[in-house]
């Protein structure tokens, strides 16, 4: 699920004042939907994995793209050759499409800490950044609640499409294939 996704274990809130990052693994491993592709040998920029087929999450990732217009993220679907490795680099089953995550080269992200990290990004509206710096403060167990009770209800609130999102032309070199 792109932008939101089932709890499978709460942690308990973290002192820190960062999002909680999973270290990512330096690349794919034999099993891996793509081996060979080092997604970031070339382009540094981070990648977030959202659900292809859900509309929710493709207007998250419109606003995404409004939001960054210098270009600092990229985007995969997570159903896609692309997000598969990407989730497997990240440490996460690659048929997992319960949340969103953000794959930065040396770290990922996932849920709520996904969403705060990605708005640190953003350079339209200073609020984002800010708003992802502080909102660590709440603790993640209650970031994530609010987090799942849309994800599991993503495709009740605004439906899902039959295929993955088409690139646009003038954003070719942000989705990765």
């Amino acid at each position: 699920t792109s932008l939101f996704a089932p709890s499978a274990s709460r942690r308990p809130a973290r002192a820190s004042s960062r999002p909680r990052a999973r270290p990512a693994a330096p690349r794919a491993s034999a099993g891996d939907a793509s081996p060979s592709v080092d997604y970031f040998a070339t382009d540094k920029r981070p990648v977030i994995l959202f659900d292809g087929v859900c509309n929710l999450c493709n207007g998250g990732v419109n606003f995404a793209l409004d939001m960054d217009p210098p270009g600092k993220l990229r985007f995969a679907a997570l159903q896609s050759t692309a997000g598969r490795a990407l989730l497997r680099r990240a440490g996460r089953d690659p048929d997992d499409i319960s949340s969103i995550v953000l794959v930065e080269e040396n770290a990922a992200y996932v849920k709520s800490d996904a969403v705060l990290r990605i708005a640190t990004y953003f350079s339209a509206n200073p609020l984002f950044p800010f708003a992802g710096t502080l909102g660590p403060v709440v603790p993640g167990f209650i970031r994530d609640a609010f987090y799942d009770a849309i994800a599991d209800n993503r495709y009740e609130l605004l439906g899902m499409k039959d295929e993955c999102r088409l690139g646009d032309d003038r954003f070719d070199d942000r989705f990765v294939q």
